[in-house]
């Protein structure tokens, strides 16, 4: 049986609670928190690493950055429709299409977006003093996708959804939009030992993505795509090593091994100045 889920549970998590989304549209939000219960009761069942099961001292304040990234988000929707009356060019957006393509194609776009102002976020400095708080984390489980300074989850929610705004997506397509993101970063973060065969070199899932968290300095600037590996492979920055289990020891972010772990400081972070050490050394089994 734990075999089956680990082959079937990512195409299975996302595609089924996308589709609970469409035939809910007004119940979103039980989709997105029975989707956050099923994702703990796996990583339970069936961890990739059970240490990273353990709380760190960390669950309240990962609890913390959800639900104020969530409620912003809840923001942006509700200001959604004003924004595409102001800056929306008529007729573009294909509204003729079915839900589901409207979907797809918003997912497409938002993802370019997305993964654009994130490898932005590793190259210029300031964005990198907000996005560093994400990469603080010390283990891997779903709520770490939702850990964010809020100011970073702005941008990003900027670079997504500007260009979908400007071609007018109507409000149920964004609003399902929202709810395959939050899946999404659940699925990339997931402490479940999920099995990817081919499919790791088309979805940027969490064995994909566990390695963008190294903390060896440049070495984990790679995978940044959010939804697909597509922009990677373009951007020259797709990376996977078979065999290869990553652990509590390679993630965080090495240069601040002291980087705050409460909200508030974490908060604070991005605008006080840094103290760094020198770098561990990537080790040989990664080079």
């Amino acid at each position: 049986m734990k075999r089956l889920v680990s082959w079937t549970y990512a195409p299975a998590f996302l595609l089924g609670f996308i589709a609970c989304g469409i035939w809910l549209p007004d119940g979103l939000i039980l989709v997105f928190f029975a989707a956050i219960a099923v994702s703990f009761v796996t990583e339970q069942w069936l961890p990739y690493d059970p240490q990273w099961n353990h709380n760190l001292g960390d669950r309240r304040r990962d609890t913390l950055h959800a639900l104020v990234n969530e409620s912003l988000n809840a923001v942006g929707l509700l200001i959604l429709p004003g924004l595409t009356v102001l800056l929306a060019i008529d007729g573009v957006w294909p509204r003729g299409w079915p839900l589901w393509e409207q979907l797809l194609l918003a997912i497409v776009l938002a993802d370019a977006g997305i993964t654009l102002m994130h490898y932005a976020s590793h190259r210029i400095a300031p964005l990198w003093r907000l996005h560093a708080v994400h990469h603080s984390v010390q283990r891997l489980y779903g709520f770490n996708g939702l850990m964010k300074h809020p100011l970073h989850q702005m941008l990003e929610a900027t670079a997504g959804l500007l260009p979908l705004i400007l071609l007018g997506i109507p409000l149920e397509v964004a609003q399902l939009l929202a709810l395959a993101i939050a899946l999404q970063l659940l699925l990339q973060h997931s402490n479940v030992d999920m099995r990817l065969g081919p499919l790791r070199w088309v979805f940027a899932w969490a064995p994909v993505h566990r390695f963008h968290h190294m903390k060896y300095g440049r070495a984990g600037d790679v995978n940044f795509g959010l939804f697909f590996n597509l922009w990677d492979w373009l951007l020259g920055t797709a990376y996977y090593r078979e065999g290869y289990r990553m652990g509590l020891g390679d993630l965080g972010i090495g240069s601040r091994p002291d980087f705050p772990v409460a909200y508030g400081a974490q908060m604070l972070d991005p605008f006080k100045p840094a103290r760094t050490v020198k770098e561990p050394s990537l080790p040989e089994a990664l080079r």
